[in-house]
């Protein structure tokens, strides 16, 4: 029987091939699948994390058998067999580029998921505390911690010194923010705070800021702060957040 697999005509396709590519078809799918599973609340976010993992081996599985297809069937000039041999393969590299990409933003940035431009004074959260629920990171800047990995991954995190005045500068916080998709759950004049709210595209992962603005000795001083609900290292994405408000609202002052 096995001889009888490889001895077929070379231009009828084998079932091996087919079952590689079938492989590299269900790693692709399993990836968004369990992300927006999670989003959508199908299942939790430990659940979406093992169907990316699952994804991402059977990828590596499928890349190097793929491979070994790929060189069997070029001795063997088993023709119809080469596009999915190469498609299959092409699917899985790119599955493992995208998930290396991902593993190395994990590694090349600090292992936190609450940023501030201030971190000697950090803006305080007030309705948003609330939203967050008893299992989410606790909203405690650590100083001591903090800081230092902050200012070394993020040193362009500052204090944003704006010519308009407090409650212009508190207007235009609320324009940018939505401006930018993020949910506005609270405006305090008196206290002088934005807050709002952030959610992922993928896995649906909540990140909140709020923003701060008091008098400044010409028009106003602005900080923001983000913080992640879940998650230890939120791959630079609360100091990337920051960094965009702040481009956005220096821009349009």
């Amino acid at each position: 029987m096995a001889a009888d697999t490889w001895n077929r005509s070379p231009t009828e396709q084998r079932w091996w091939s087919k079952t590689i590519l079938t492989g590299a078809a269900l790693s692709a799918v399993l990836l968004p699948a369990g992300a927006l599973g999670a989003r959508f609340g199908i299942w939790n976010y430990g659940t979406g994390f093992l169907l990316l993992a699952a994804g991402t081996m059977l990828a590596s599985i499928v890349l190097v058998i793929g491979i070994t297809g790929i060189v069997v069937a070029h001795r063997r000039t088993l023709s119809r067999d080469m596009p999915a041999l190469y498609i299959a393969a092409g699917i899985a590299a790119l599955i493992l580029a995208l998930m290396g990409l991902q593993f190395y933003k994990a590694y090349s940035v600090p292992p936190i998921h609450n940023v501030s431009t201030d971190v000697s004074d950090p803006p305080q959260f007030d309705r948003v505390a609330a939203l967050r629920g008893e299992e989410a990171n606790p909203l405690e800047f650590d100083a001591e911690e903090i800081a230092p990995l902050q200012q070394e991954a993020y040193p362009w995190l500052e204090t944003l010194e704006s010519s308009l005045p407090p409650a212009a500068a508190l207007e235009r916080s609320v324009s940018v923010l939505e401006e930018q998709g993020l949910d506005v759950v609270n405006v305090d004049e008196t206290a002088g705070i934005v807050e709002a709210t952030d959610t992922t595209f993928w896995f649906g992962f909540k990140d909140d800021l709020v923003v701060r603005v008091r008098p400044g000795a010409s028009g106003s001083r602005v900080d923001v702060r983000s913080v992640s609900r879940v998650g230890r290292s939120d791959l630079g994405a609360n100091a990337r957040r920051i960094g965009e408000f702040l481009a956005a609202f220096g821009a349009e002052s």
